[in-house]
């Protein structure tokens, strides 16, 4: 298992170095942050000394090395447009982005796995198709379109919620909902197609046939064994949690991480962009990592065949 764990460790690594890489070279390939920051009308001399200033007339292979060992210091710059670290910037928003982000992710449990589970207890009656009518509508709707349905209808036609802003716990209700109504439909699916395949499954013909009742059955076999490829879709979930959240905090002006990602890449703050993507693959890396771990513990042949190696 330790030698399983250093493995992941190293692979993780090896990601967050191709994933800064990457958005080292598109960040400086996608336009010139000095022409952005000061509009093209700014005076040549201003442009040239911003330039200057942070480092953009070397040549480019000169930059990367520098920006490499800024991040062995653990020094991730500092923001070109509020002149603050960047990583502080970074972390100030992530309380808001999981204020939100949080919330939904537990509706989705809550909500999408029951229900999945009950669509494949009773498959093909009226309960499973009303289940995945309502999981496709879910997960079919892009979350932009959501969340312009329900501010239309909850704070603009009824006008009981408000349509933006974090003044109090009623801002939050409509960019929870939004975020966890694709997540319950993909969820309930997931969990659906996991519950069937086990129940299809020649031990739990056995366990029936040794007398044991159904509800022991469903608990003690079926589910323990349908959670673990659930646990994969909870797992990128989590991981994907800051990243889910642009679109939804930028339509109701929440001022969190998905809001920051999109102000920054459009201002092409660099050392701030650079920040948001090791935090959002870091956490994607420790989501995954959480996965194989937890494969162990709910499936002991995994942990047997990775104690083997």
């Amino acid at each position: 298992m330790t030698i399983f764990i250093l493995q992941r460790l190293i692979r993780a690594i090896l990601t967050l170095v191709l994933v800064m890489t990457f958005a080292f070279l598109v960040l400086r390939l996608s336009g010139d942050p000095a022409i952005i920051l000061l509009g093209p009308d700014a005076p040549q001399d201003a442009i040239e000394a911003f330039r200057a200033r942070w480092g953009l007339n070397d040549p480019l292979w000169k930059q990367y090395l520098a920006y490499i060992a800024q991040l062995f210091t653990f020094d991730f710059g500092v923001s070109m447009r509020d002149q603050v670290p960047a990583l502080d910037l970074v972390l100030s928003r992530i309380p808001a982005t999981l204020s939100i982000t949080l919330p939904a992710m537990l509706l989705k449990l809550a909500i999408g796995i029951p229900a999945g589970v009950l669509a494949a207890l009773y498959r093909q009656s009226l309960i499973d198709r009303g289940v995945i009518l309502i999981s496709i509508l879910g997960f079919t709707i892009p979350s932009f379109v959501m969340a312009l349905l329900l501010v239309l209808i909850f704070a603009v036609t009824l006008g009981w919620l408000p349509s933006g802003g974090q003044d109090t716990i009623w801002h939050a209700i409509l960019p929870i909902a939004t975020l966890s109504v694709g997540g319950i439909g993909v969820m309930a699916r997931f969990s659906r197609s996991a519950m069937i395949e086990v129940l299809g499954q020649p031990y739990i013909r056995t366990a029936m046939a040794k007398g044991l009742s159904w509800r022991d059955v469903v608990w003690k076999h079926a589910l323990p064994n349908a959670s673990v490829p659930i646990v994969t879709l909870v797992g990128f979930m989590i991981g994907s949690l800051i990243a889910g959240a642009a679109v939804v905090e930028s339509i109701f002006s929440w001022p969190g991480v998905g809001r920051l990602i999109v102000t920054s890449v459009a201002n092409r703050d660099l050392a701030v962009v650079q920040a948001l993507l090791l935090v959002i693959a870091g956490s994607m890396i420790l989501a995954n990592l959480a996965v194989d771990l937890a494969y162990g513990l709910l499936d002991p042949r995994l942990r047997k065949a990775r104690a083997a190696h």
